[in-house]
């Protein structure tokens, strides 16, 4: 059989009290109605069909081609919206799995289950349930004596003896699309001049369709987010969620509910995660890697075995055994080869550390190439910008800057050249020769003794 998602996302979210459309604001780094479509095409194997409405030109520019798209134009209720897109899907596929964008943590196991409870049974509609009496605004589902699934009640009509009911609608459905199209300009007006999706199930049930319900236990996935606390409460709840995968595939997490992994992360075993780390984007961390605590990584890539402690780092690549802070800060296109040592109060920018490169510490690396083995002092800076453009700094094997060595770019400086302290490089130094002074000359060649007793120890 064939499948199509219909999610429904053109709330306002006035609640939320944001010019942000509801569906935009983010969850573990993402939009909430991203969250949506992945499950939803974890399952159809197709592109999701977007219901859109307050703030659609914002909500298809966040999510492009993951959807296409229908209009509801004025918000008459859950019932309409799905009708919107009955002139373009009637006839495209036999099942439509409906949803909402402001639901989140719906997994795709459990939409799963609605599809295959369908098409087990041939049901007009499968539809997700709960058992939770703390659930109290939730439609009450109603069940004839022997069990079958009769109505959908709003709390606001259902009577005390209904709300007193402890079965709740969560709000996700599977329809056999010929009757679904057929059945929604039936639907009744509400008495809040809306027309409710909940409405098809009494609809179903009167045509003599059968009407089954599939029960989850997981009260996360029940989670709408109409409210800043119950956006609170979902991130709370789906950080749970993949901090519990993640130390179930090996990776240790001394203080899960302080540890911060965005679903778009990978981590490799044996990894330990220290408390307050925070691992946001595209992030890779290798196997057998130290993170934290206290440090925030985006969209970077760490080898195996690398240690980083209280440090940001933003759109970097390690390699293997490379060691960071503590309080250093790596910008974009930093790149540090292996072995590289990066010490505290330290920042690279759009430069590469070759392999086993020592940066002690209170230095800034920008626009720069630095050789393998060489030793970056204290204080170090390279000038790369000189107010119009930016300049590159190279170093070749083997450097020795002195501290406080200024490096005013572009300059070059070839193998084995070292630098006093307090130099100001104005001027490329060749291989293997020392040079001092302010701004810095070339005095002498590097020879034995000199390399024996350097003006500074590293």
């Amino acid at each position: 059989m064939s499948i199509v998602a219909l999610i429904l996302a053109a709330g306002q979210g006035t609640r939320l009290k944001s010019k942000l459309p509801k569906v935009l604001h983010r969850l573990a780094g993402r939009p909430l109605v991203l969250h949506a479509l992945d499950a939803a095409a974890a399952v159809t194997g197709g592109r999701p069909v977007l219901v859109v409405g307050h703030g659609a030109e914002a909500v298809r520019a966040a999510v492009g081609e993951r959807a296409s798209y229908v209009v509801q134009a004025e918000q008459l209720g859950t019932g309409h919206a799905v009708l919107q897109g009955r002139a373009a899907l009637v006839g495209q596929a036999d099942e439509v799995l409906v949803t909402y964008g402001d639901m989140p943590l719906l997994r795709p196991e459990t939409l799963q289950a609605l599809i295959e409870r369908r098409r087990e049974t041939g049901a007009a509609v499968v539809l997700l349930t709960i058992d939770a009496l703390e659930l109290v605004d939730f439609g009450r589902v109603l069940r004839a004596p022997e069990g079958g699934v009769t109505a959908i009640v709003e709390f606001a009509q259902a009577t005390p003896e209904q709300r007193a009911l402890p079965e709740r609608n969560v709000g996700a459905y599977c329809f056999d699309a010929a009757w679904l199209w057929a059945a929604l300009p039936r639907l009744p007006l509400s008495p809040k001049g809306e027309y409710y999706l909940t409405d098809a199930i009494a609809l179903a049930v009167t045509d003599g369709r059968r009407v089954e319900a599939v029960k989850t236990d997981d009260l996360a996935e029940t989670i709408g987010i109409n409210t800043r606390a119950q956006l609170a409460q979902a991130e709370a709840a789906l950080r749970e969620r993949i901090n519990t995968a993640w130390m179930a595939a090996g990776v240790t997490l001394i203080d899960p509910a302080t540890t911060y992994i965005e679903p778009t992360v990978a981590i490799g075993p044996d990894t330990v995660i220290a408390p307050n780390t925070h691992l946001r984007g595209s992030t890779t961390i290798g196997a057998e890697c130290e993170i934290g605590p206290n440090t925030v990584i985006v969209d970077t890539t760490l080898g195996a075995r690398c240690v980083v402690r209280q440090s940001l780092l933003e759109s970097a690549w390690l390699a293997e055994d490379v060691d960071v802070g503590p309080f250093a800060h790596l910008r974009s296109g930093a790149r540090l080869e292996r072995g590289v040592h990066m010490g505290n109060f330290g920042e690279v920018k759009n430069a590469t550390l070759g392999p086993g490169v020592k940066m002690g510490h209170f230095s800034y690396i920008g626009d720069a190439q630095i050789g393998a083995e060489s030793n970056i002092s204290a204080g170090t800076i390279t000038c790369n910008y000189d107010g119009v453009k930016k300049s590159k700094t190279v170093l070749g094997e083997r450097v020795f800057l002195g501290s406080d060595t200024l490096l005013v770019a572009p300059v070059t400086l070839g193998d084995d050249a070292q630098t006093g302290a307090g130099s100001v490089v104005t001027r490329d130094v060749p291989a293997n020769t020392l040079a001092l002074g302010v701004p810095a000359r070339v005095v002498r060649e590097r020879g034995q003794r000199l390399t024996e007793k350097r003006p500074e120890g590293r």
